[in-house]
């Protein structure tokens, strides 16, 4: 089987790494992809939004399927359009997709199916917005209501620092058309989880769990990032909340799905709060997550792709899914100032002497065949152990020897506190 990878962040190198191991797929294709992945891929310069530019890729290249990793082309449509050409694709077509690319929609699916999440109001007024803020008093959570590669949330702790996060969001458009609406939470506390399910439609089965670190620097300080480092098992998801959270929050969300008419196939992306109320939804994604794809397909033991066209087909019941019991542990290496602005085109060196599993994410292979950063988030290097406390060791021991030209990274990954606001 020939298979096409739309994306090319770490993320996408996960999962093409994990899919040239399956003995079903002859052939790996990848737009645009990135440095590390034409190393296993052919990769195309066609951008994860160009939805003509990639349904034409996948004709041209007599694609047999389609793996669309990023929330945007998801959220374009691109497996609608997919399937009009009869191409199968993994992922979730529009409709299904706006449980990601909406908040608003996400809160008041929950609501209406009474699936445990933080109190909200969503407003397209600026002014009733401001009025809601005044009455409802701080600390709240400002959220745009569309995609804003994880970054359209803002924590405010005043009134006036609320005000401010309303204003860059709906007057000012920082995340352009995506903040027009707001959505206003309650401040949630408690430790973060992440949960993974593939899904048929009809049927789920969650993966380990995991933990993002998304804030820039250490001890949860700073703006958010798309997340600079992970973990994988959360120490923090028990049997028992694994079990009121598969019974209260999983399932019902893959009903709630079914039941308005937008059934859910690819990967339902469970970003969980552990308040002292019980476990509360904070967001869904309607795809892998990044960097948690990076700390859990290395624990997948067979196959990725089997597991992908049971999702799509609609078998997912009849495929036997195993985990190592290993931990894991991934490491973003990033350019100076990344969530910021930044500079690329610097030459990393030490690739070929870490000791972990390098997945690329901002980089480019030049025509001497070194590679150069070409992005915010750079590398992730992800690293197994026994125990949390190892993994976490073997990923910051496994990264020592690469360097690139302002290269930063959290010193603190794995060190979990009780209460986080990573994934607010």
């Amino acid at each position: 089987m020939k298979v096409l990878i739309v994306g090319g962040g770490g993320r996408e190198h996960a999962i093409a790494q994990k899919l040239s191991q399956s003995p079903a797929v002859s052939e790996i294709l990848c737009a645009p992809g990135n440095g590390g992945i034409s190393e296993i891929a052919q990769c195309f310069d066609i951008k994860a939004t160009n939805i003509d530019g990639l349904c034409q890729l996948a004709v041209d290249t007599d694609a047999d399927f389609v793996v669309v990793a990023p929330d945007d082309p998801l959220a374009l449509g691109l497996v609608d359009r997919l399937a009009a050409l009869g191409i199968p694709a993994f992922g979730p077509n529009a409709d299904a997709a706006e449980i990601e690319s909406s908040k608003s929609f996400a809160k008041k699916l929950m609501k209406k199916y009474g699936i445990p999440t933080a109190d909200f109001a969503v407003f397209d007024s600026l002014d009733l917005a401001i009025d809601y803020v005044n009455e409802k008093g701080t600390p709240l959570v400002i959220k745009c209501d569309g995609l804003a590669q994880g970054k359209g949330v803002i924590i405010c702790n005043t009134v006036h620092e609320a005000e401010a996060a309303i204003k860059s969001m709906m007057s000012d458009e920082v995340f352009g058309k995506s903040g027009s609406t707001v959505v206003i939470e309650e401040y949630m506390t408690g430790p973060e989880v992440t949960v993974l399910c593939f899904a048929d439609g009809e049927y789920l089965v969650p993966m380990p769990s995991s933990q993002d670190h998304k804030r820039a620097y250490d001890f949860d300080q700073g703006p958010n990032t798309g997340g600079m480092g992970a973990i994988s098992p959360s120490p923090f998801y028990t049997e028992d909340v694994e079990a009121y959270c598969h019974e209260k929050i999983f399932l019902p969300t893959l009903q709630a799905m079914k039941m308005e008419g937008r059934p859910f196939k690819g990967v339902l992306y469970f970003g969980l709060m552990l308040t002292p109320d019980g476990p509360k939804v904070v967001e869904y994604n309607a795809r892998f997550g990044d960097p948690e794809t990076q700390v859990i397909l290395p624990r997948l033991r067979g196959d990725l792709f089997s597991i992908m066209q049971a999702c799509v087909n609609g078998t997912l019941r009849d495929i036997e899914i195993d985990w190592s019991t290993d931990a894991s542990c991934c490491l973003v290496l990033a350019s100076g100032g990344y969530p910021g602005q930044y500079t690329t085109g610097y030459k990393i060196t030490g690739l070929n002497e870490a000791a972990g599993t390098v997945f690329h994410a901002g980089t480019k292979k030049t025509a001497e065949g070194e590679f150069v950063t070409a992005g915010g988030r750079v590398l992730g290097i992800t690293a197994l152990g026994d125990s949390l406390a190892e993994a976490v060791k073997n990923a910051y021991e496994a990264a020592k020897p690469i360097y690139f030209k302002d290269m930063h990274f959290r010193k603190d990954i794995g060190k979990l506190r009780e209460t986080s606001e990573d994934m607010i």
